[in-house]
């Protein structure tokens, strides 16, 4: 399975994007692009190949594996992806959260139902491993 990322903003609030999938779209929030620096940045753009193991913060979750100089980069849920350097909330090091919607949250743009949108997530995708195409779309 191939699953594709698309990045569609981005800023010191966090890089917001969507992937689509047979049940419909979901959206995803990361950090902004800090030259791939570890628990700053999000990943370089690429393709990934995704893996269902254990996590010891949420039980178990999909790993985004290979990223250039990183590790532990997991997709799971949360709601803030901003620049904490520049005062913003975060719920990431460098990982990709899913929301049913995004929207402003505590007067920071967010991820919104992400626990709902992790269900979503695994119902349709299972625990197979697949793979994710991240996409820039030209943002940086």
């Amino acid at each position: 399975m191939v699953i594709r990322l698309d990045r569609l903003s981005t800023s010191g609030q966090g890089t917001f994007g969507q992937i689509h999938l047979a049940g419909g779209t979901l959206f995803t929030g990361e950090l902004p692009w800090r030259e791939n620096a570890s628990g700053k940045s999000c990943i370089p753009e690429g393709d990934y190949r995704c893996v269902w193991g254990p996590s010891k913060r949420f039980g178990a979750a999909f790993e985004v594996t290979g990223v250039p100089g990183r590790s532990r980069v997991l997709i799971h849920n949360g709601n803030f992806c901003g620049d904490v350097g520049l005062g913003f909330k975060s719920h990431v090091l460098g990982c990709v959260l899913l929301g049913r919607a995004r929207g402003v949250l505590q007067g920071q743009r967010a991820v919104l139902l992400s626990r709902y949108a992790m269900t979503d997530f695994q119902k349709t995708v299972g625990t197979e491993p697949f793979t994710l195409e991240v996409r820039n779309n030209g943002l940086f």
